[in-house]
């Protein structure tokens, strides 16, 4: 006879999620100590962050393929892959306001006869070009100075970060340091 399998409780179940999600949580404050220690210091962070807002300036109206765009830049301009990622999700929260500006933009910079040029491609292709020029044309432009902007008031609050661990660092060393020379006395 089959030996039964014991199904889980309410109470298992509860158990199982809390650790669960006890274990996400150290799993992101681990990613996020990564990220804040990383080797090159807040410059790395900086330019990735700035990459992955760039980009996302113009990934929705190229139906989400601008996304790939963002690992050989992190590659080429050496950034972290993380802080662009986190740049990009930020710039989906931002998207929808700066949206109309990159319309307004890019109706600047695009001519007004981009619709005749398009006659040569297939209709579907030239049908999302035309609707969706605008926005991409802006959305570079609005990304890379978003980018730029970002990219120094970033670093400096990520070196004013790193400064004041290593004054804390510091002052616990030396406050152990005095104990334990009180203690050998």
């Amino acid at each position: 006879m089959p030996e039964q399998v014991k199904r889980r409780t309410t109470t298992d179940n509860n158990t199982f999620l809390r650790k669960y999600f006890r274990g996400l949580g150290r799993w992101f404050k681990y990613q996020y100590l990564l990220l804040t220690r990383a080797k090159g210091g807040a410059a790395i962070v900086a330019m990735g962050f700035s990459i992955g807002l760039a980009i996302e300036m113009f990934t929705l109206p190229t139906f989400g393929l601008a996304f790939f765009l963002i690992f050989p830049l992190v590659y080429l301009l050496r950034a972290s892959l993380a802080a662009a990622l986190i740049g990009f999700v930020f710039g989906k929260i931002i998207y929808i306001p700066v949206a109309f500006l990159n319309a307004k933009v890019g109706g600047l910079l695009v001519p007004d006869r981009f619709d005749e040029w398009l006659a040569v491609l297939p209709h579907w292709i030239g049908k999302a070009l035309a609707v969706n020029a605008k926005l991409i044309a802006g959305g570079i432009v609005d990304g890379a100075i978003l980018a730029a902007v970002l990219y120094m008031p970033l670093k400096y609050v990520l070196e004013l970060f790193a400064r004041k661990r290593t004054e804390r660092r510091k002052l616990r060393r030396d406050q152990l340091a005095l104990v334990l020379k009180e203690t050998n006395r």
